[in-house]
């Protein structure tokens, strides 16, 4: 019998040089075997995701503390969410965090990664464009808490770096009380995380502009189209998968933004800068109201999900239809 007999034929075995080898011996040979090697990634989904989102859904049908038994009140905590203006301000003040943690930083990212990739890097060369890119993404490195904490110092109201500056240049009288006051409150926070988000989506455009051929700006160029004309016919065009990435992963970072406020605010002054994760928190451990919490946390990952869900589809028909012109 010939060796590719031998292979054609089920349940025989291979020759692998003199020894014989069993052909469901082969990794991936044998169809009904290869959910073994699915178990410790199924085993840590379970452990980790799963269990612990079917435990916080239960919860949210209970009255529990977190000391006594959860007791059953059906969807109590369910209509008390839809009637509870704090929380309806929690997602008003989400969307502040996605105009200043997605709109901004995507679209100002957008033009200072096509500056540095065509403008700075082709004139005054890529180690300027790379030391940019550089400082710009320090933020996203910075542990998130200790940012926090070096930009509350910054705004402190009595001996803040910022004031202090304004006083310096004859401008006291704009001094303030940045953070503890409702009306300033929200934009700092907001400034705050336009610096922070800012160099996620330019490192990520700067590396999808590496794919772009440099002959399409060059016979625009020969066409006379100007540079704006050349960013958006060709740079927006072509990296437009990382757009939807770079969108799709901000916002869900906007919707679940928790540090900053935790360290900086507390959800204050009142409830200027309050979200849904603070809020979440703060019933857990604050008030001591777990099935309430559960309850917001659960309503945030249902909007998040279907953000995403909202953000594929949306990117599936787009590509579709580009395939079909």
């Amino acid at each position: 019998m010939t060796t590719a007999s031998v292979a054609d034929a089920p349940g025989d075995a291979l020759k692998t040089g003199n020894k014989p080898v069993r052909q469901s011996l082969i990794p991936g040979s044998n169809p009904k075997t290869f959910w073994i090697y699915l178990i410790p990634g199924l085993a840590l989904l379970t452990l980790i995701i799963v269990v612990p989102l079917v435990w916080n859904i239960y919860l949210t049908f209970t009255d529990y503390r977190g000391i006594k038994p959860p007791e059953w009140v059906g969807l109590e905590n369910w209509v008390k969410l839809a009637g509870d203006t704090t929380f309806w301000t929690s997602f008003g003040n989400s969307i502040a965090m996605i105009v200043a943690m997605v709109v901004v930083p995507t679209l100002l990212g957008l033009v200072l990664a096509a500056m540095l990739f065509d403008l700075i890097g082709k004139k005054f060369g890529g180690k300027i464009a790379s030391f940019l890119r550089a400082t710009y993404y320090l933020p996203q490195i910075l542990p998130g808490v200790v940012a926090a904490i070096v930009i509350g110092w910054i705004l402190r109201p009595q001996n803040g770096a910022l004031n202090q500056v304004l006083e310096n240049i004859g401008l006291g009288n704009l001094a303030h009380n940045w953070l503890g006051s409702p009306d300033t409150a929200l934009p700092s926070i907001m400034v705050i995380m336009i610096w922070v988000q800012l160099g996620y989506p330019i490192v990520i455009f700067m590396a999808a502009l590496q794919r772009v051929d440099p002959e399409l700006y060059e016979a625009a160029e020969l066409d006379g189209a100007n540079w704006i004309q050349r960013f958006m016919a060709i740079t927006v065009s072509i990296i437009r998968p990382e757009i939807f990435v770079v969108t799709l992963t901000c916002t869900i970072a906007a919707l679940k933004v928790f540090g900053p406020i935790y360290t900086l605010t507390g959800g204050g002054p009142g409830t200027s800068t309050i979200v849904p994760a603070y809020y979440a928190y703060s019933e857990f451990f604050q008030s001591q109201q777990v099935g309430y919490g559960a309850t917001i946390a659960t309503a945030l990952t249902i909007v998040i999900a279907a953000v995403s869900v909202v953000f594929l589809l949306a990117q599936t028909r787009l590509e579709r239809k580009e395939e079909e012109r």
